[in-house]
Parts: C-alpha cells; structure tokens; sequence
C-alpha cells in the first residue's frame, strides 16, 4: 500500500539542510540531522515509495569571501578556486542526505542555492512546490533570537506550504545554542 498525496503521486517533503558550525563541512548541522531523522521516522517509516524528498542547501556568501582577513591579493584563478571549493563542500554536505535516502530506496534529488536562507528557502518553496518544509530550529532563546534572526520562524510566516520545525535534543545541544 502506497501512500501518496491521493492523485498517485508521492508525498513531496523538502529539508532544508545546513553544515554544523562546530565541525564544519562536510558535516550536517545537529538541527539538519534532527529534521531528516524526523522525516525518516515520523513521516517516511517504511513507505519509501510513498514519498519524494528534496534536500536544499542554502550558502551564505560572505561578504568579500575572505573570512577575517583584512586584506588580501588574489588572482582570477584564486576566486574560481575558491567558488569551486565551496560548491565542493556543499555538494559532499548533501551527500550525506542522498547516500543514505539511496541506501532506504527513498527517491531524493538535492541542489545548493546562494544567498540569505530565509529568503532563498521560501523561494525554492515557491518554485519546487512541496507538500512540507522540514526545516531544524536550533531553539535559540529572546535575548538570542533578535540578533541572530530564525530561519524557521521566517519559513513558518512566508513559506507556501505546511512547515514543520524540529529542535534539537536537550542531549545534543551545545552549551550556546548559537552553535550547531
């Protein structure tokens, strides 16, 4: 018995994804980690034919892409190398994700954007059409909330499908939830 969206086909669930703070690429984010095994469990189970995930990376681009340097001489040659490493580390962030959809037998397909997250992530909605965005909230207090900025709560707001947020364990919180 298939589940699917009662048109015959399957239930489509975006993840927004993102790489941990604390290890870097090509690691997930405790959050991302927290919202695909959610997905897995909750919704998936063992109906993978029932569903299509799609696994959205959003990078941020900094401003001059150099970190905190202050100044730097670079070539041509450097800023293509530098755009090809990090399409590079996105692409092996969503390898985790469709490795492990393709070992389940889930169909997925996955795609890195740039630019802001909350802005970027609404618009993919918009284009892909899901069923539901899973997206991780890290749990950030007030205080915290108001120079940091949520990606969840703005989703939640503007996104044109159900959207589902999903905390971290208590467990695998960091001691600053800035942090993931």
């Amino acid at each position: 018995m298939e589940r699917t969206d009662g048109y015959g086909d399957p239930t489509k669930v975006m993840v927004a994804v993102n790489e941990s703070s604390l290890k870097g690429y090509p690691h997930p984010s405790i959050s991302s980690r927290s919202a695909f095994e959610w997905t897995l469990s909750k919704l998936v189970r063992s109906n993978f034919s029932g569903f299509k995930l799609f696994f959205l990376h959003v990078q941020v681009p900094d401003e001059d892409g150099f970190d905190d340097m202050d100044s730097i001489y670079a070539s041509p040659a450097d800023f293509k190398s530098m755009k090809e490493r990090n399409k590079i580390r996105g692409l092996h962030l969503l390898e985790f994700f469709v490795n492990h959809c393709h070992q389940l037998g889930i169909n997925c397909e996955a795609w890195i954007r740039k630019g802001d997250p909350k802005e970027v992530i609404c618009s993919e909605v918009k284009r892909v059409q899901p069923d539901m965005l899973v997206v991780g909230s890290r749990g950030l207090g007030p205080f915290q909330r108001v120079f940091v900025g949520t990606v969840s709560e703005f989703c939640v707001k503007h996104a044109d499908c159900p959207v589902v947020t999903i905390r971290r364990n208590a467990n695998e919180c960091p001691q600053d939830p800035v942090d993931d």
